[in-house]
């Protein structure tokens, strides 16, 4: 299917399908005149982009776990290292941290507004 159907099947546009090519997470094939090619498996892969990235992951460790997931086995669990596991804690941690530190942020202005109310009566 050409790139227009291909976003509307996935429900990802077609720049975001350049991109995620540009990135190396795709390969389309190309029909003769040049165009692209999307199957029904490049857009299963699509989909799991997708996922992973709304789930806040880097392209980076994307590019390094998705074979894995995708290679049509169920193998992909045992697949995926120790190194990208850790990798991904990481990143969960760093996550988790920013998360405590925005609702402090909002506990102080709750307490702020809580105040400010009080005080205008």
């Amino acid at each position: 299917m050409k790139i227009g159907e291909a976003s509307r099947v996935s429900g990802v546009s077609a720049r975001s399908l350049r991109h995620y090519e540009d990135e190396g997470l795709i390969v389309p094939g190309r029909f003769s005149n040049g165009f692209r090619d999307y199957c029904q498996s490049t857009i299963d892969r699509v989909l799991v982009i997708r996922s992973l990235l709304q789930s806040g992951l880097p392209v980076r460790l994307i590019r390094e776990v998705l074979p894995s997931l995708t290679d049509g086995t169920d193998a992909g669990t045992e697949v995926v290292c120790a190194e990208f596991l850790h990798e991904v804690q990481g990143y969960r941690d760093r996550l988790a941290a920013r998360i405590a530190v925005l609702s402090d942020q909002q506990a102080a202005l709750d307490a702020y507004l809580r105040e400010a109310r009080c005080t205008d009566l």
